[in-house]
């Protein structure tokens, strides 16, 4: 039997989760199945399944192998798409990774207008505040926010955004505008994503890099919980300014210390390169790169108020 067969038998098992089910969906015979996972266990000399008369598990060297077998039939069928399907509407399964929050903000109302647009187009959207790996965990697309290593992946840029320090005007009004990063120790701090009641917040003061070691009322892990007891007046957080827009231009927030703020974040898209990009690959690359850059909040003519 050829290689790709019994990889996507393999694959079938994993995901159906057993030998009955994957026969099912690849209209084949039980026996056929199994004689595909013998051959393939054989040939590879290790066992990638655990059998029991009611379960299918799959083992250690299973699991490390069926990621990569995914990937292979994932890029056939991009290579297959790129070839034959220049010229049809796209179609599959769009991967796409963001921030919780920018995905929120940004990215889903971009899907949903490509799905509205392309109905043979299906798209799953992993929003999460870390960086995730686009080859392990097979990711077409992926927003980065901030300055990018040296990779084999390719990135084109749409916008920056601030690091910026903000509260509500009432407790503003309450307990003083802070002047200089040392005005910091007297306001109440809501610490996003941090793991210790004492965040350092970088700032810039006379052109040098300062740490400014700040102990907080409030410890969240979420940005938008963080932003939430911000919008209540209960102290100042530090946040990106895509976070708060809307609130600024509503003057729900607004800015402390904007001279101190360092230089700004770029926001890339990022692809995998290294091979044809499939056409809904391409076409969302094309929408998302032109909605992106549309946006003032990312490409702003001038500084947000403060």
């Amino acid at each position: 039997m050829d290689k790709f067969h019994l990889i996507s038998v393999f694959v079938a098992v994993v995901d159906t989760q057993g030998f009955a089910a994957a026969a099912r969906k690849l209209n084949l015979s039980p026996p056929a199945v199994t004689r595909a996972m013998n051959e393939l266990e054989t040939a590879l000399g290790l066992r990638l399944l655990t059998r029991t008369t009611r379960t299918v598990r799959v083992t250690e060297a299973g699991e490390r192998y069926v990621q990569d077998c995914r990937r292979i039939l994932a890029e056939l069928v991009d290579a297959d798409e790129s070839v034959s399907g220049m010229h049809t509407a796209p179609r599959g399964r769009l991967c796409i990774t963001a921030p919780v929050l920018f995905g929120s903000k940004y990215v889903t109302p971009i899907v949903t207008e490509y799905l509205h647009r392309y109905p043979e187009v299906s798209a799953s959207c992993m929003f999460l505040d870390r960086i995730v790996n686009l080859v392990d965990e097979g990711i077409d697309i992926a927003i980065r926010i901030g300055e990018l290593p040296d990779s084999s992946m390719q990135a084109i840029r749409v916008g920056q955004v601030r690091r910026v320090i903000c509260g509500a005007p009432g407790y503003l009004q309450q307990h003083g505008i802070p002047v200089s990063p040392t005005d910091l120790h007297q306001h109440h701090i809501i610490s996003a994503s941090s793991v210790t009641p004492y965040p350092e917040w970088k700032l810039i003061e006379n052109g040098e890099q300062r740490s400014i070691r700040l102990q907080a009322r409030m410890i969240t892990t979420t940005n938008d919980s963080a932003l939430t007891a911000a919008l209540s007046g209960f102290g100042l957080t530090r946040l990106l300014s895509y976070q708060i827009a809307e609130h600024l231009q509503t003057g729900q927030l607004k800015t402390v210390l904007p001279e101190y703020e360092p230089a700004p974040l770029p926001v890339h898209v990022v692809h995998r390169e290294g091979r044809q990009a499939s056409q809904r690959v391409r076409s969302f690359l094309d929408l998302i790169v032109e909605r992106l850059r549309q946006d003032s909040a990312l490409n702003p003519t001038k500084n947000l108020s403060s």
